[in-house]
């Protein structure tokens, strides 16, 4: 996600907490890498920060639970190892529950070049860009290879439009969450690295699966009458 200084910190945040710690970041669309330019950088991040402090892990079944857990002991001892190497900026604090929980985690970064892979967990990491860099940000994105989902917080209708035209992802959205397309009103795939073939829910997927093939028959030549043919025959 792509933040500029013209957009809504409030709501910045609470797209943020969504895309990136619901379903404890366990979903192919979640966020994992946050760019927010220099100029709201540090209000936006002690705004962020003060949201995880109200988020509660535990039992999904609780409706006062904020985030879940992870799908196993491997991936809960994969993503603290990925945690561990790094030096976190926040960590949401777990309180009396045991199993397979991660704390929602900022973890501080230059750029795209500093995440090696995909922490598929509670993980969200930040960096700051200057207003004239936004291209170069949006190129550093469309040079990792993967494009599934982008988001944008922005009031400029020249920096959507120029994110639009260049980002190479199946799907931008803007001044919103990046998770929970609707199938059949969102259709959803994405491109490169990210790309699964047609994009699900639209109107031409079910078309992208069938193969068109093409049968002319000369019947004359095998003995028919001209113009007609027996499709029972067929």
């Amino acid at each position: 996600m792509i933040v500029d200084s013209s957009a809504l910190i409030e709501q910045v945040v609470d797209d943020v907490i969504v895309s990136a710690f619901q379903s404890a970041g366990q979903r192919c669309s979640a966020l994992r890498i946050l760019f927010i330019q220099e100029d709201i950088y540090v209000p936006t991040l002690q705004m962020l920060r003060e949201a995880m402090e109200a988020l509660r892990v535990g039992d999904p079944a609780q409706l006062s639970t904020d985030v879940g857990p992870v799908i196993d002991d491997a991936a809960r001892d994969a993503i603290e190892a990925y945690v561990a190497q790094h030096s976190p900026l926040s960590r949401t604090i777990i309180r009396d529950v045991k199993g397979t929980f991660v704390a929602p985690t900022i973890i501080e970064v230059k750029g795209m070049e500093d995440v090696k892979s995909e922490v598929f967990g509670p993980v969200l990491h930040v960096a700051r860009f200057k207003a004239q860099e936004l291209d170069q940000v949006v190129r550093t994105i469309n040079q990792s290879g993967y494009g599934l989902t982008m988001g944008l917080q922005s009031r400029i209708e020249s920096t959507i439009e120029k994110v639009r035209s260049t980002a190479r992802v199946g799907n931008l959205y803007v001044n919103r969450n990046m998770i929970g397309a609707v199938v059949g009103v969102q259709p959803f795939g994405g491109e490169g690295l990210s790309g699964t073939g047609p994009k699900a829910g639209g109107p031409y997927y079910l078309p992208r699966f069938a193969v068109e093939r093409t049968f002319s028959y000369n019947i004359t030549a095998s003995g028919g009458n001209v113009g007609l043919l027996n499709l029972e025959d067929m």
